[in-house]
């Protein structure tokens, strides 16, 4: 491609090409309109996009970029693995290396095996839910995005919520109709199906905090009730945290919420994903030896990938999990907090009702004054907040100098790069799309 193209023939082009002109579509920039930003290189708290535009990131690659962007450490751990080779189709010593990494945060995950996509990490802990159960049956919550198998789906959030979608088409009936999905934060909803159809179910699959219809966080003891009932009826427990898992802590929502050495909650699976690669494409899944072994070769449950533990990924997330140290994650918690605060005071000077909602340093805004006086739990909350300041307050923001992601669908990330030259930079840049946000109509 002829370089020096301006934004809009290089998406032109693109959508001549790729569907859309993107490869997921929340890219694409739907739900706020305009031409999306096509990114050329990107350092610390920082993106530059391919006309030379630096802005100050909030997105830090949907959650990976936790140190910030092309830590040198990182960098030149990948640029290490590589002079070895791209790929062997073989195992490797540091898959077992990272695989020590996170089990020594997360206990629970005995064993862990690596895919290259948080969609395989979930997909393959139903299909062990299934295989150790005997069941068909799976229940989610509406609002919680567990990646684009067919049967997860369903009342999906984020990308899906994004594009209007109420699920997608190409997914058969059959494999819908062994999806049950149920208002998040409901014990009543889920008493109920288990009472009706408990012997059914295979497991529960929730994100460990909600951060994909913007943070919706769990109702104190809202967990710890599905542990309880699915232990019950015989069915797996499986917590989603390629978004949470060692972001919002060391150990994830699971150990900032149950605790690691005295946990209140232990669900059977857990799935990672986003910052156990560093950045690159690395996921993973983990609970017990007993269920893990389930897996082939040693039992029946089968799963596979070329690419899995790819050696380029388990550098970059060695590295990224040894640098996440206690005084890292001071540094990111801080960074969102100065964040928050600066976002309601800019919200409250130009009277927008408001709700900022948070899951450790992960955080949404919600506009409108249901949300403000009452807060937002469920999915139908939150896509009845006035979703419609979001996209001139985006805009203004990023005509500003400062890159957010582009649906309000989506949690704020920051980074342990955020310095002050960052964060002043963002707050600067609110008052103007405040003002934005105040005058939108519907």
């Amino acid at each position: 491609m002829p370089g020096h193209l301006s934004m809009e023939e290089v998406y032109r082009h693109a959508c001549e090409v790729i569907p859309g002109g993107v490869n997921s579509p929340v890219r694409a920039f739907g739900s706020v309109g305009g031409t999306p930003v096509f990114l050329a290189s990107a350092s610390g708290p920082h993106v530059v996009d391919i006309e030379g535009r630096e802005y100050v990131d909030l997105v830090c690659s949907w959650g990976p970029a936790l140190l910030g962007h092309a830590h040198p450490e990182v960098v030149a751990a990948v640029q290490d693995a590589a002079t070895r080779g791209l790929s062997f189709g073989a195992p490797t010593t540091a898959e077992v290396q990272l695989a020590e990494l996170i089990r020594g945060r997360v206990p629970a995950a005995e064993k862990v095996r690596f895919v290259s996509t948080g969609t395989e990490a979930t997909m393959t802990a139903l299909r062990i839910a299934r295989g150790a159960t005997g069941r068909d049956v799976i229940v989610k919550f509406a609002g919680c995005y567990h990646g684009h198998s067919d049967a997860l789906l369903a009342e999906a959030g984020s990308g899906v919520a994004t594009a209007g979608l109420p699920g997608s088409a190409g997914v058969t009936k059959a494999s819908a109709g062994d999806t049950i999905v149920l208002p998040y934060n409901d014990v009543a909803a889920l008493e109920a199906v288990f009472a009706e159809r408990g012997s059914e179910i295979a497991c529960v699959i929730s994100e460990a905090a909600p951060a994909n219809m913007g943070i919706v966080t769990p109702l104190p003891g809202f967990n710890e009730a599905i542990r309880r009932i699915t232990a019950a009826h015989g069915a797996l427990m499986i917590l989603d945290e390629v978004l949470t898992g060692f972001r919002v802590g060391p150990s994830g929502w699971w150990g900032l919420e149950a605790g690691v050495q005295n946990p209140t909650y232990t669900p059977d699976l857990f799935a990672f994903g986003k910052v156990v690669g560093g950045g690159m494409p690395l996921a993973g899944l983990g609970g017990p030896a007993a269920l893990m072994d389930l897996l082939a070769p040693v039992g029946p449950v089968y799963q596979a990938g070329t690419l899995s533990g790819n050696p380029l990924a388990t550098a970059a997330g060695i590295a990224t999990l040894t640098l996440a140290d206690a005084a890292a994650y001071a540094q990111v918690d801080a960074a969102s907090l100065t964040v928050q605060r600066a976002l309601a005071d800019a919200l409250d000077a130009v009277g927008v009702p408001h709700r900022i909602q948070t899951a450790g340093n992960l955080f949404s805004v919600f506009f409108g004054e249901d949300a403000a006086a009452r807060g937002v739990a469920t999915y139908s909350d939150a896509k009845a907040a006035d979703t419609f300041r979001y996209p001139p307050f985006f805009h203004a923001m990023l005509d500003a100098g400062v890159a957010l992601p582009p649906s309000v669908f989506e949690a704020w990330f920051l980074s342990a790069a955020h310095d002050d030259a960052a964060l002043n930079r963002i707050a600067e840049a609110l008052p103007s799309a405040a003002r934005a946000a105040a005058s939108a109509t519907r």
